[in-house]
C-alpha cells in the first residue's frame, strides 16, 4: 500500500506566509497572464476541440497542430497515459513503467492505481518517464533509454521555463523523438489554474509515426469533454504571448540573483545545498528541523524531501528577500 501523497503549497492551515515548499515563480502571478484569467469568459464552454488554442501552441513550438494534446493538469496526462498503457497490454502482460529515483511522486502514484509494475531500467519499461530539469533536484535527467525512437518516453519540461543554468541534454532531433509535456502554471506563478499541454513526437519513419499518430487519436479519445476549461484556456492563449515572454525573461533574470543570495543565507547557517539549474533546490540543515512548528507558529512552509526518497532533505523554492530574512531570523535568531 503506498503512502498518502506529499505535496507543497496551501494545507489545512490556509495560504503559508513564506511559502518554501513549491516551484512556483515567486516573481508572480504575471500580470499580463493574471489580466487574461480575469477576462476569461467564464459564462460559455470553451470550443471543444480547441481549434485556436492548439494553433496558437503549435506555432509557438513550431509545430503541426495535430501533435498537440491538451490535459487538464499535468497530473491528469499522467494518469490518462498511465492508463492508455494499461488498456493497451490488457490481459497479456503486466505493462511496466521506469520513473526516475527521485520524482514526482503522481508517476509512481499513476502506475499503483493502474498495476503497472516497476522497471529498474528504461529499457524494459513500456512508459519511461524523465524530468529535465528534474524534481527535486532541479538537474538534468541521466538514465535516457539508448533508443529513443520508437519508446513511449514522456519528459515532464514544467520545470524548463524556469531554468535558470545549464541546457538541455537533448538534442533538437532527441526532443523530436520523446512526448514533451508543458504545464505553464509554474512559471507564471498562477498554480491555481489547472491546464497544460503535450507535443506529441515526430520520427521520420513511416512505420513509426504511424503508431504515435494512433497514440495521439487514443489519448485524445480517453481524455473527458473540455479537459481544459476557459480559465485555463486563458493562461495557455497568454502564455504564448510575446508579453508573458518577455515578463518570463525578466522574471528569470531576478530569481538568479534571489537564488544565489538565498543558497549564500543557508550555507553560512551552515546547510548543504545540492546543485540545481532551477528556481529550487534541495538542502539539507546541520540538525532536523521541526517542519510542523515553522508552519503552525511562524508561517514558513519547507518541502520535506523524504517522499522523494531524500530523507533529512528539504526542497526550497526560490522567494525574495524578505521571505529568505524571514527564515533566517527563524532558524538563527
Amino acid at each position: 500500500m503506498m503512502s498518502a501523497r506529499t505535496h507543497g503549497g496551501t494545507d489545512a492551515l490556509g495560504v503559508p506566509t513564506h511559502d518554501f515548499s513549491t516551484n512556483s515563480n515567486a516573481c508572480g502571478p504575471c500580470p499580463p497572464a493574471l489580466l487574461a484569467l480575469q477576462q476569461a469568459d467564464a459564462g460559455h464552454y470553451p470550443d471543444a476541440r480547441y481549434v485556436d488554442l492548439r494553433a496558437r501552441l503549435a506555432a509557438f513550438h513550431a509545430v503541426s497542430a495535430e501533435r498537440i494534446v491538451l490535459a487538464g493538469s499535468a497530473s491528469e496526462f499522467i494518469f490518462r497515459i498511465t492508463a492508455w498503457v494499461a488498456r493497451r497490454a490488457g490481459a497479456a502482460s503486466v505493462p511496466t513503467v521506469h520513473w526516475p529515483a527521485h520524482a514526482y511522486g503522481d508517476y509512481a502514484q499513476a502506475a499503483h492505481a493502474w498495476g503497472l509494475a516497476q522497471a529498474e531500467r528504461p529499457a524494459a519499461a513500456h512508459l519511461v518517464w524523465a524530468c529535465e530539469p528534474s524534481s527535486p533536484l532541479g538537474q538534468a535527467h541521466v538514465a535516457w533509454p539508448v533508443d529513443l525512437a520508437g519508446r513511449l518516453v514522456v519528459l515532464d519540461r514544467a520545470y524548463e521555463p524556469l531554468r535558470l543554468s545549464g541546457a538541455s541534454s537533448l538534442t533538437a532531433t532527441q526532443l523530436d523523438q520523446v512526448w514533451q509535456l508543458f504545464t505553464p502554471n509554474k512559471a507564471l506563478g498562477l498554480t491555481g489554474v489547472r491546464a497544460a499541454y503535450v507535443i506529441a513526437p515526430y520520427v521520420d519513419q513511416e512505420r513509426v509515426q504511424g503508431q504515435i499518430d494512433a497514440t495521439v487519436s487514443a489519448l485524445n479519445q480517453l481524455a473527458p469533454s473540455w479537459p481544459v476549461g476557459a480559465h485555463g484556456v486563458a493562461m495557455l492563449t497568454a502564455w504564448v504571448s510575446p508579453q508573458v515572454q518577455a515578463w518570463l525573461a525578466e522574471a528569470v533574470s531576478v530569481l538568479r540573483v534571489w537564488k544565489a543570495r538565498q543558497i549564500d543565507l543557508l550555507q553560512a547557517m551552515d546547510w548543504q545545498v545540492q546543485p540545481s539549474d532551477t528556481n529550487f533546490f534541495c538542502a539539507k540543515p546541520p540538525q532536523p528541523l521541526d517542519g510542523q512548528a515553522l508552519r503552525a507558529d511562524h508561517g514558513i512552509k519547507l518541502r520535506d524531501a523524504t517522499s522523494f526518497g531524500l530523507p533529512g532533505w528539504v526542497r526550497l523554492g526560490v522567494l525574495g528577500p524578505p521571505a529568505q530574512d524571514a527564515l533566517r531570523c527563524v532558524l538563527h535568531g
